[in-house]
C-alpha cells in the first residue's frame, strides 16, 4: 500500500512574518512563490503545516 502523499504550495509571502514562521516554511523545503513540494504524510509535516497554514496550500495523493 503506498503511503499518503502532501504537496505544500508557498501562496503567500513570508515577508514581515515572525522567524519562527519563516524557519518552519524553509525546513518544508519552500523558498520561492509558488513552488510546490511533497512529503509523505506524518504528524511532523502536518504539524508544521499547521504553523504556517495562513502562508501554504495544501493537496493530498
Amino acid at each position: 500500500m503506498a503511503e499518503k502523499m502532501l504537496r505544500v504550495t508557498l501562496r503567500r509571502s513570508v515577508i514581515g512574518e515572525k522567524p519562527k514562521t519563516r524557519a518552519t516554511v524553509r525546513s518544508l523545503g519552500l523558498r520561492k512563490l509558488h513552488q510546490t513540494v511533497e512529503h509523505r504524510d506524518s504528524p511532523v509535516v502536518r504539524g508544521m503545516i499547521h504553523r504556517v497554514r495562513h502562508l501554504v496550500e495544501v493537496e493530498e495523493d
